[in-house]
């Protein structure tokens, strides 16, 4: 009896023991399914209650940033990316991060310089090498720099072949560089991928027309 008593207080010890970890485990993953699902505000909190443990945890940095990118909160995205660079300047995730909360900032010099870096140095597979190649586009776009643009969604849509929108801003690039019938196939893709694209539908249109 005495045995069985001892065995069950050591099993009890070991569990206690062990219990911070699966509770950190437990957040750390909780804050990455809360973003994915749509829940910036949750994912966000559950990030801060990391930091506030290990003010160090690049991970709790990352999903906090693009759960505050999420949310529109641009200003506090772009600190706690910088905040979360000192301690790992090498990040890549938190490099394009950084280019995506500039972006919506208006700052497109800095967010520019952010998304090279990432694209110079992310692997070729995986991460988010084609939505900071989309970024870039936008941004060519909006300095009227419609050949740059061009070649940089055309590289976003070969990354990510299947967004639309993608196809759509990259025919309008080209229709902006006047190189319409580069820009009617690039409609006629987002169109294939999305028939009720307004958009595509339109631009298609304004190109076609110049081709006669």
């Amino acid at each position: 009896m005495k045995r069985n008593i001892l065995k069950f207080i050591i099993s009890l010890v070991v569990l206690s023991s062990f219990a911070p970890v699966f509770a950190q485990s437990a957040i750390k993953q909780d804050a990455l399914v809360l973003y994915k699902n749509g829940r910036f505000k949750e994912s966000i909190a559950v990030c801060e209650q990391e930091l506030s443990v290990n003010p160090n945890r690049i991970e709790s940095y990352v999903v906090m940033c693009w759960s505050l990118v999420g949310n529109r909160q641009y200003s506090e995205a772009e600190q706690r990316a910088l905040d979360g660079l000192k301690i790992s300047p090498y990040d890549l995730r938190l490099t394009e991060v950084l280019g995506e909360a500039r972006y919506f900032l208006g700052k497109n010099n800095g967010a520019m310089e952010q998304f090279q870096k990432y694209v110079a140095n992310a692997p070729e597979s995986g991460g988010r090498v084609g939505t900071a190649y989309y970024y870039m586009g936008e941004i060519y776009i909006r300095q009227a720099r419609y050949q740059h643009a061009d070649i940089s969604l055309s590289a976003a849509v070969k990354k990510e072949p299947l967004i639309d929108k993608w196809w759509v801003r990259l025919g309008y690039a080209r229709e902006m560089a006047q190189n319409y019938y580069e820009a009617v196939e690039a409609y006629d893709e987002a169109l294939r991928l999305n028939g009720s694209s307004v958009e595509a539908d339109r631009g298609r249109t304004r190109a076609s027309a110049k081709l006669n």
